[in-house]
């Protein structure tokens, strides 16, 4: 489990998924510089106080385990003990007498992501003052340029009401100023219901969410920090952001194909989450992606506990052997194969090879190509 020269040549590049300013500095500031080349998509993160926003982003973009969200506020708390806070879009975070993380005002971000991709995500804090200042003072500059709305609604809030009318207004907002942008509804701590009750409720909260949106269409899904849901909302809406994705997904089909393999699944490099997969066949398990994408992730943090880098890994039984391995500077291959005569070295030499070609794809401004059957 040695850090190999790739992921060496990675971490010095800054190819990370990370790109936020220290704390207080504005972008462009020294040690942290955006890309001229970078193609931005503004992402607004938006729900009532409480709701679990800041806990999520944490969980896909920062590494935090669910167990370890609870210390959001205080890490933060620290950091701006520093800091003088004067502008009125300041961003910091505290922690509420039950452990809640409310985020104060609007915090912007930058994540990059494959390539020039870079998600400039907007979480806005949901206090109803700054909720109401959303709506009037800052309207254009929060709605404005909108890609994406991710809406979170706690599932047990106590004020469904309030929570539907904020949403409305966000709706009117975004219909005013970014009528092109694509809608997501995240039903979100899903754990704290009853197993036998989740469908029936979360089925219930779309049909209203759906009727509320027109004549905007918006796409809901139910989420915890606790189970694979989170990687599998987060997955879906980062796939409608990749601007060549379907040149992506033909490709990786190809690649399958020349390899035989049954399955190949494309996991961005930081956050695992899945952007392009193809598959010969159904699978049993709908949410095995998700699942894989969580595991993976945690065991990369425990390498990284303990001074190690995790670079690949081989899982074989009699029924099938299964392969990750990092491909291109900013994804990670899963290659699934049930042929027991197709030797291991033969897998891993077809990845090797293949990997100029997926590093091509990811440019966007690069050529496009297809990788074509021999």
């Amino acid at each position: 489990m040695e850090e190999s020269d790739s992921e060496k040549k990675m971490e010095k590049e800054n190819l990370g998924p990370r790109m936020d300013p220290p704390l207080g500095e504005p972008e462009g500031s020294l040690g942290w510089v955006l890309p001229n080349t970078a193609m931005k998509k503004k992402v607004l993160l938006m729900g009532k106080s409480g709701s679990g926003k800041t806990s999520m982003r944490s969980i896909i973009f920062a590494n935090y385990i669910a167990r370890d969200t609870r210390r959001l506020g205080a890490t933060i708390l620290d950091r701006i003990h520093s800091l003088q806070i004067n502008s009125s879009l300041s961003t910091y975070s505290l922690v509420d007498s039950v452990g809640n993380t409310k985020t104060f005002d609007v915090e912007h971000s930058h994540v990059r992501f494959l390539g020039n991709l870079v998600l400039n995500l907007w979480d806005c804090g949901g206090q109803d003052t700054f909720m109401e200042n959303y709506f009037t003072s800052q309207r254009d500059n929060i709605f404005r340029n909108v890609e994406v709305l991710i809406y979170v609604f706690d599932v047990e809030s106590r004020e469904l009401e309030k929570d539907m009318h904020y949403y409305q207004s966000c709706l009117e907002a975004i219909l005013q100023n970014s009528p092109d942008a694509k809608i997501f509804c995240l039903v979100h701590k899903m754990d704290l219901v009853q197993e036998d009750q989740r469908d029936l409720i979360f089925k219930e909260r779309e049909e209203d969410l759906r009727r509320l949106s027109r004549p905007l269409e918006c796409s809901c899904f139910r989420t915890s920090i606790w189970d694979e849901t989170l990687y599998k909302a987060w997955s879906s809406i980062v796939y409608q952001l990749i601007p060549n994705v379907q040149q992506l997904e033909m490709n990786l089909r190809n690649f399958a194909e020349i390899i035989e393999a049954d399955e190949v699944l494309l996991f961005e490099r930081a956050t695992f989450l899945v952007i392009s997969h193809y598959q010969c066949k159904e699978q049993r398990d709908a949410h095995r992606f998700e699942k894989i994408s969580n595991i993976i992730k945690q065991f990369k943090l425990s390498c990284s506990k303990l001074a190690a880098s995790f670079q690949s890994m081989e899982v074989r039984n009699s029924n099938f052997a299964a392969f990750i391995d990092i491909f291109t500077s900013n994804t990670y291959v899963m290659v699934v194969m049930s042929d027991p005569s197709i030797p291991s070295a033969a897998t891993l030499i077809n990845i090797r090879n293949a990997r100029k070609h997926f590093e091509k794809l990811e440019r966007v401004d690069g050529p496009k190509q297809c990788l074509l059957m021999r």
